[in-house]
């Protein structure tokens, strides 16, 4: 069977199914990445932020990846963070104020703890102010201290509950 006529068979069985991704990136023919569908400038300016990063490097127009950027891959999938269980329903008063300031390197870090604050029924007033139930649970407490958060994060007792008008 000729190469034209896989390629025809192909396209023609993919014809009607939607796109097909793999980590947000739209997948194209050979399942490789279909950048198409980004603007040029913003892979230029994302390909600049690698290179001047020292995770790509560019020879003759070909880009590569630099041991630098294996190791930020690498570095990227070991960091997995623990969930936690809300003991707490969106019920309970909110009379704990928690306010962070996590550095920017540490986005995943900063994510992450968005995500278990909401886990935790607490509500956004700013981009780094949240109110919810106190206590949070100890062994969240401890965990912040082992991921080194800790200390970018403060709390205050708030005394009577928040209430949000609807």
């Amino acid at each position: 069977m000729s190469a034209e006529r896989l390629i025809l068979e192909y396209l023609l069985e993919i014809k009607n199914k939607p796109a097909i991704r793999h980590a947000g990136v739209r997948l194209g023919f050979l399942r490789l990445p279909d950048f198409k569908y980004y603007k040029y400038q913003t892979l230029a300016n994302r390909c600049s932020i690698l290179k001047n990063s020292g995770y790509i490097k560019e020879i003759n127009g070909t880009y590569f990846i630099t041991y630098k950027g294996e190791e930020y891959l690498s570095r990227k999938e070991k960091m997995v963070f623990k969930k936690f269980e809300a003991n707490k329903t969106n019920k309970d008063p909110k009379d704990l104020l928690l306010l962070y300031d996590v550095p920017e390197d540490k986005k995943a870090h900063r994510d992450w703890l968005r995500r278990e604050l909401i886990n935790f029924n607490y509500i956004m007033i700013q981009r780094s102010v949240w109110v919810g139930p106190s206590p949070l649970p100890k062994e969240f407490t401890e965990y912040l201290k082992s991921i080194g958060l800790k200390d970018s994060i403060k709390t205050f007792k708030l005394e009577k509950g928040f209430t949000t008008t609807k």
